[in-house]
């Protein structure tokens, strides 16, 4: 990436140096500084002299890191942020934002170093106190984040994910604990799996065990309505938003804006139902019959949303990403099994695997026999729509708001959100 700031051109890539620009060293990119030198580049700065240079080092970054959750929690810190006056960034899965504008489009859940601290400067210089962004586990293990002094650190959960990278669970956890073995201030899911971490400055969130923020009583009908504990003192909220796994994502959210923003507990709790959610995460397409897309595509995910609508007759169209950690699939064709009255299993972004052969893996772990098997993934939308009973719940689950399919190298336009709205 190269960046042009007043009379000089930044870069961390070693193929763009010459002896006009500056060059950004980190971890990631330090066995090339040999062939920046050769290029002829005078000027080679790190992390801490870039924050300097560019006068973001006071801006407070909230970073969420988890298996789900990460971008409905961050965009719900940022909403209710908004709402208490502050200006606000956010980046991540859906893009960079600046007070309620879009600014960039979607692109990876943590860019490149150089593209968060660019995009820092541009929130410091709109007056920005507050950055949130989420914070992968592949932006944590390639050093994506150096450098960068966090405000506040969020765990929201923990489940298979990713191991196509990470190749076991020990990794894949050891990777995330890393982000939390540090001073700084953090918040931590109790009951979000196991990962180590730094009990210094540590404070919890919790639905079952004792902690810093206990949701005591609450109800998932028509929403979610609750009351949260707060050492001796009770606050109550709602959200429109659906299912357990937002009652967490919200918990978090009213923690953290607790622990980084002077306003009351009461305060941060009144504005909380202005939330409507995030396009693509168990968004309500139709209502009659009713019709819900959602991002979940591991095996955790799915239960929980399923789990979310288990009082109605389910119908689930799902497939599964290619090249990518092969084990899960048989996992979330079990878990359609267990939820599911009507089981459609299509294409997901198969990438580089032919379709049929993902949707083997996960018809292995698929144990009702009236399961159609539908590759072509409007297809497969639209019988399951054409047979969904009026009592029912049709959940469309892996893509989210994501607008293409990735086919052999080629992304093919494509949406689960406006294939339904073209058929209903």
């Amino acid at each position: 990436m190269k960046i042009n700031f007043h009379d000089f051109v930044i870069t961390d890539n070693s193929r763009e140096c010459d002896e006009n620009t500056i060059f950004l060293a980190t971890r990631q990119n330090e066995k090339y500084i040999n062939d920046v030198k050769s290029n002829g580049v005078k000027c080679i700065i790190n992390t801490f002299d870039l924050q300097k240079l560019f006068n973001i080092k006071d801006i407070n970054i909230i970073g969420l890191t988890g298996t789900n959750g990460k971008t409905t929690t961050a965009a719900a810190i940022y909403s209710i942020l908004l709402d208490l006056g502050e200006s606000v960034a956010f980046q991540g899965t859906r893009g960079y934002f600046i007070n309620n504008k879009q600014i960039e489009e979607k692109s990876l859940t943590t860019p490149s170093l150089l593209r968060t601290l660019v995009n820092l400067k541009k929130a410091k210089d709109k007056g920005c106190k507050y950055f949130i962004m989420e914070v992968s586990s592949h932006a944590i293990s390639q050093n994506r984040i150096e450098g960068l002094k966090f405000t506040l650190k969020i765990f929201t959960n923990i489940s298979q994910d990713h191991l196509d990278y990470h190749k076991n669970m020990s990794e894949y956890m050891r990777v995330k604990s890393s982000f939390f073995n540090d001073d700084s201030k953090k918040l931590i899911n109790k009951d979000g799996g196991k990962i180590n971490f730094n009990i210094k400055n540590a404070y919890t969130y919790s639905l079952e065990f004792p902690a810093t923020y206990k949701i005591e009583a609450y109800s998932t009908h028509n929403g979610l309505q609750a009351m949260i504990k707060h050492f001796n003192e009770f606050y109550e909220f709602s959200s429109p938003l659906v299912g357990l796994f937002n009652l967490y994502n919200i918990t978090a959210a009213i923690a953290a804006v607790d622990l980084i923003h002077n306003s009351s507990l009461k305060e941060i709790t009144s504005v909380v139902d202005n939330f409507a959610g995030v396009s693509g995460r168990m968004q309500i397409l139709s209502q009659c019959p009713l019709v819900i897309v959602d991002f979940a595509h591991t095996p955790d995910g799915m239960e929980k949303v399923l789990e979310s609508v288990k009082d109605k007759d389910i119908s689930v169209v799902f497939g599964a990403g290619g090249d990518r950690d092969k084990s899960k699939r048989a996992l979330m064709g079990k878990i359609a099994s267990r939820y599911a009255k009507k089981i459609y299993i299509t294409s997901d972004n198969p990438r580089s695997e032919d379709p049929l052969e993902i949707i083997k893996d996960i018809a292995e772990g698929v144990s009702d026999p009236n399961t159609l098997v539908i590759p072509d993934r409007k297809k497969a939308i639209k019988i399951a729509l054409q047979n969904l009973e009026p009592s029912g719940v049709l959940m469309i689950l892996g893509k989210g708001d994501e607008e293409y399919q990735e086919i052999n190298g080629k992304k093919i336009s494509f949406s689960d959100i406006k294939t339904v709205n073209s058929l209903i």
